[in-house]
C-alpha cells in the first residue's frame, strides 16, 4: 500500500480537496485502485450536525455517513463509493481510545495523546485503506489522505505526529508528502511572494514532515524564476515544485498536474507499476469535458431557491449536479440564487425592494430548484415558488424539503386543505401532509434520520418521465438524509387530482417520487439524486429538469433515448 499525504498551508481552503481528487483521478487513469481518506481535526463525530454555514453542505454516503463536502469531490472525481470510516474526526478517535480505556484494553496504563491516540490514527488509516471503494473485492493500492486545516493548527497536531511515526512504520518508498501552499500576488506589486510558502514549509519540516511535493497555489502560473526560489529554500528539486494557478474549471486541475510530469515522478519515488502508461488518453475524457466548460454559450437559466444561498457551498453538491447536467447537453449554466424568504408576502412589508427584486429574478429563470433543507425559515416562500412554477408550467425539480413543500402547496390550492402543513413545522395543523415516519430513534440529532442509499421502486410505468429519465428499470438506489414523509393516508386524495407519486419504497408506505399530470416537467423527489452525480454521468433529475427548461425533454425520453 501506498499512502500520499496533502497538507495545506497558509490558509484554510486553498484547494487541497480539488489537489487530492485530482490526484486520485491521475493514479486511477494509470490503472490504479485508488482510496481516499479525509481528516477533520474538529472535536464533531461527524458532520451531521453542522449548520450549512460552518462548513458548507454535508454531503452523505451510501452507508449513511454524514461527512464533509471533499469526500463529494473525491466521489465524483474518482467514480468510487466511500465509506463513513473515510472520514475521521477527532471526535471519533477519542471516542474511540477512551471505549477502550473503559473497557480495560490499556491494562490500567496512562492513556496518553502520545502513544494511544496517534496509535489509534495510524491503526484507523491503514484498516480503512484496505477497503475496497471500486465496485470490486480487490484492496485499493494507492490511499490518498487530506489533512483538513493548515499547519500550525493546535488541533491537528495529533495527526501531524502521527504522520511523523507512520512514515517510519510504513517506510518512506511507501509514504508521500504533498504540501498545498497560497502564492500571493499583492496588487501594489504585482509580484507573488514566495515567502508564505517557505515558513509554512519550515514549519511542517519543524514537525518532523518534509514535504516531496509542493503545490503552490496561485492566480496566475508561476512567474519565471519563482519555482527555483521555492525548491531552493524548501529543501526540493525545482521539479517537484508544481504550479497549480487557477484555472477555467476544476476540470482542468488534473490535466494541469499531469502536464507538470506528476506521473514519472510518482512512479520513481513510489515505485508504482502504472498498467496503463497512456495516462494522456485516459485523461482525455477531463480535457473534453474542460473544453466542453469553456466553450458552451447556449445559456439556461435555473431559479434555485434556497435558505442559505449566502454561501454556495451549503449547496455544493446540488449546483455540481446542475452544472454536469447542463454539460452533458452543451448548455451554458446560470444559477439565479433567491432566498426563499424574500418571496413570502410578510416581506413585502419589511422590505418590499427584496420581495420585488426576488420575483423578478425567479421569472426571469426557465426553470426552478428546491432543494434540501430544515427549519421553518423560507418554507413559505419555496411554496409560493412551488405555485409559480405549477401554475405557469415552468419546469420544477424539488429535492428533499422540495418534495414535501411541493406536496403542501398542493394540498392547499388544489385540494383546499386550507391550513395544510408539515408536523415538523406546525405540529397542530388539521392537514398533516407531512408527518414523521418511524425509521429512526428520537433523542439526539445526530445520526437519527432516514440516512444512506436506500431502493425505490416504480410502480408507474407509463406515463412517468422519471422512469424513462432512469432508463426504464424497475428500481432505483439513491441516498436519502430526512426525517419527514409524506402522509400515506392522503395519497389517493392527491392522485385523485393529478399529482402521482410514480416511485415509492420496497413496503410502498414511503413516498419517494411525485410527479404531476398536465405540465411539462414538474418532478420532486424525497431522496438527494444529487450525492450520485458524476462529471460524465449526471444525475437523471437534474438532467431532465435541464432538457425541460431548453425544451429538449421529449426529444430525450422517448425510447431510443432512454
Amino acid at each position: 500500500m501506498k499512502y500520499i499525504l496533502v497538507t495545506g498551508g497558509v490558509i484554510s481552503g486553498v484547494g487541497k480537496g480539488i489537489i487530492a481528487s485530482s490526484l486520485g483521478t491521475i493514479l486511477k487513469s494509470c490503472g490504479l485502485r485508488v482510496t481516499s481518506i479525509k481528516i477533520d481535526p474538529y472535536l464533531n463525530i461527524d458532520a451531521g450536525t453542522f449548520s450549512p454555514y460552518e462548513h458548507g453542505e454535508v454531503f452523505v454516503l451510501d452507508d449513511g455517513g454524514e461527512v464533509d463536502l471533499d469526500l463529494g469531490n473525491y466521489e465524483r472525481f474518482m467514480d468510487v463509493t466511500l465509506h463513513r470510516d473515510n472520514n475521521i474526526t477527532t471526535g471519533k478517535i477519542y471516542r474511540d481510545v477512551i471505549e477502550k480505556e473503559r473497557r480495560g484494553d490499556y491494562l490500567g496504563k496512562t492513556v496518553q495523546v502520545v502513544p494511544h491516540i496517534t496509535d489509534a490514527i495510524q491503526e484507523w488509516i491503514i484498516r480503512v485503506a484496505k477497503v475496497p471503494v471500486d465496485g470490486g473485492e480487490d484492496e485499493p493500492e494507492v490511499c490518498i489522505i487530506e489533512l483538513g486545516g493548515t499547519i500550525g493548527d493546535i488541533e491537528g497536531m495529533p495527526f501531524v505526529e502521527a504522520f511523523r511515526q507512520f512514515q517510519f512504520r510504513v517506510g518512506p518508498e511507501n509514504f508521500l508528502v504533498c504540501h498545498v501552499s497560497l502564492v500571493p500576488q499583492p496588487g501594489t506589486t504585482g509580484e507573488q511572494k514566495s515567502k508564505p510558502t517557505q515558513n509554512s514549509v519550515r514549519s511542517l519540516r519543524g514537525l518532523g514532515l518534509s514535504p516531496d511535493l509542493i503545490m503552490c497555489r496561485s492566480q496566475q502560473e508561476l512567474q519565471p524564476g519563482l519555482k527555483e526560489k521555492v525548491a531552493m529554500f524548501c529543501h526540493v528539486p525545482p521539479d517537484q515544485v508544481m504550479s497549480v494557478y487557477d484555472c477555467t474549471s476544476i476540470y482542468r486541475v488534473p490535466l494541469l498536474l499531469e502536464a507538470q510530469k506528476i506521473i514519472p515522478y510518482f512512479t520513481k519515488r513510489l515505485g508504482l507499476e502504472m498498467k496503463s502508461p497512456t495516462s494522456r488518453r485516459l485523461l482525455s475524457k477531463w480535457e473534453e469535458l474542460a473544453e466542453r466548460h469553456e466553450n458552451v454559450k447556449d445559456e439556461v437559466k435555473i431559479a434555485l431557491v434556497g435558505k442559505y444561498t449566502k454561501f454556495e457551498d451549503s449547496y455544493m453538491s446540488v449546483t455540481k449536479a446542475l452544472k454536469h447536467a447542463a454539460l452533458s447537453e452543451k448548455k451554458l449554466l446560470k444559477i439565479v440564487w433567491i432566498e426563499a424568504a424574500n418571496l413570502e408576502d410578510t416581506m413585502l412589508e419589511s422590505d418590499a425592494q427584496a420581495y420585488y427584486e426576488a420575483w423578478k429574478r425567479l421569472s426571469s429563470c426557465s426553470g426552478v430548484l428546491v432543494p434540501g433543507g430544515f427549519g421553518v425559515r423560507g418554507v413559505e416562500g419555496k411554496m409560493a415558488a412551488v405555485k409559480w412554477a405549477r401554475e405557469r408550467k415552468v419546469p420544477y425539480l424539488g429535492v428533499c424539503l422540495g418534495l414535501q413543500v411541493a406536496a403542501i402547496e398542493f394540498a392547499r390550492n388544489v385540494l383546499g386543505w386550507e391550513g395544510a402543513h408539515s408536523k415538523e413545522f406546525d405540529p397542530d395543523t388539521k392537514h398533516p401532509v407531512i408527518i414523521e415516519m418511524p425509521e429512526h430513534n428520537p433523542g439526539d440529532l445526530g445520526g437519527t434520520m432516514r440516512l444512506g442509499k436506500r431502493r425505490t421502486i416504480f410502480n408507474e410505468t407509463d406515463s412517468s418521465v422519471m422512469y424513462k429519465m432512469y432508463g426504464r428499470t424497475e428500481y432505483i438506489e439513491e441516498r436519502h438524509r430526512h426525517r419527514y414523509e409524506v402522509n400515506p393516508d392522503m395519497v389517493e386524495d392527491f392522485e385523485g387530482r393529478g399529482m402521482k407519486f410514480v416511485g415509492r419504497d420496497e413496503e410502498g408506505k414511503r413516498m419517494e417520487i411525485l410527479e404531476m399530470d398536465d405540465h411539462p416537467y414538474f418532478v420532486a423527489v424525497q431522496y438527494h439524486p444529487e450525492y450520485l452525480t458524476r462529471p460524465m454521468k449526471p444525475s437523471p433529475p437534474y438532467l431532465g429538469l435541464i432538457l425541460a427548461a431548453s425544451n429538449q425533454l421529449k426529444a430525450k425520453k422517448s425510447p431510443d433515448h432512454s
